[in-house]
This record gives C-alpha cells, structure tokens and sequence, in this order.
C-alpha cells in the first residue's frame, strides 16, 4: 500500500528486469513516469534527491520484512486487521482517519493472502464485536488494534 509520493517499481535501477509486483488505484491519483537515467543522474548528482530516494527505500525494506514477517507467523485474520488499521493510518505519523477508501473484500483477499469468503467471515465478526461499521462506507476503531495484538 502506497502513499502520496511513494516511488515503485524501482528494482529496475538494480537491473531487475521482470516485474515482482503490480499497483492498483484505489483511490484517484496521479502517477508519474521517471526515466531510469534521469533517476540515476538524480541519484549521482542530488545528495538532497539521494538521501531522499535511500530513506524510501530502506522504509520500503523495512515494511517488506513487516509483511513478511506477518505473512508467516499471523493468521489471516490478525493479517486482514492490520491491512484494515494501515488503510486508515493507524500507527503512522499522520492522523488517523478511522473512514478508509472503498475496498472490494477481493482487493483485501489479496493483500491479505486469502480468499474472498474468509475475508467476508472476517468482516462480518469484527462488524459484530464493534471494531468496524460498513453500511456504505468502511470505519475502523481503534479497538481493531485488539486483534493484532491478542496472542
């Protein structure tokens, strides 16, 4: 999950030459292309540009080993509960914002890495105990926090 000025598909700078990842809108954005020798003449020449690019990329490192790490020690359940708490920034810098943008449960299925009916089940427990409301928007409360946390 992306935000506001976040760079992808930046492997190719590496001399990755297959994709490993796709990005889809789930809100309206703007997205830019960049040149990969533009980026690099960026990177010799800017030290402001470099220290800029280097801290995304070691946050994006960082949040890769996260979601790694959740990927093999979470149940899919507690996965769902994250992605839900990171679409509405809980945890982050910026103020949370307990509405999130509309998100079919198949997008979730895939982010989270299940299916469709686990996330609807998923959806509809944590309707009933009161950490989120869906009726024509999503809002998540803080007390989904419950569920990433309890062992």
């Amino acid at each position: 999950m992306l935000k506001e000025g976040d760079f992808f598909g930046e492997g190719c700078l590496a001399g990755q030459h297959l994709r490993v990842a796709s990005a889809i809108a789930l809100t309206e954005c703007s997205v830019m292309k960049l040149e990969k020798a533009v980026v690099v003449k960026l990177l010799h020449e800017e030290p402001s540009f470099s220290e800029f690019f280097l801290a995304h990329v070691l946050s994006r490192n960082i949040k890769i080993e996260e979601d790694l790490v959740d990927q093999l020690f979470n149940s899919s359940e507690k996965r769902l509960a994250r992605v839900l708490l990171l679409l509405a920034n809980f945890g982050q810098e910026v103020v949370p914002h307990t509405a999130i943008p509309k998100i079919s449960q198949e997008t979730l299925a895939g982010i989270v890495g299940t299916t469709r009916s686990r996330v609807n089940f998923f959806m509809n427990r944590f309707r009933k105990l009161g950490y989120i409301d869906y009726n024509g928007g999503l809002k998540i409360h803080s007390s989904l926090l419950n569920v990433v946390l309890h062992d």
